[in-house]
């Protein structure tokens, strides 16, 4: 394993396409949040979307990781 994923012949690297998902997936708990009213009570909704960001990568990266590789 290269580390890398062939997309159409161009070589990414493989937490690419998983920034590319929970970018996705931010987008859509952003409009969650605003919807419910949530950013009345942030204090810094900037930093907020970039925590929820990273806390939605991690998660991705560690779920194709335990796909990929078992759990333990």
């Amino acid at each position: 394993m290269t580390g890398a994923v062939d997309f159409f012949g161009l070589y990414l690297p493989w937490l690419m396409p998983l920034a590319a998902l929970a970018l996705i997936a931010l987008s859509a708990v952003r409009r969650l949040l605003a919807w419910v009213g949530a950013y009345r009570w942030i204090w810094h909704p900037a930093l907020f979307d970039l925590a929820i960001y990273l806390l939605l990568l991690w998660g991705l990266s560690n779920a194709s990781l335990r796909v990929l590789h078992g759990p333990g």
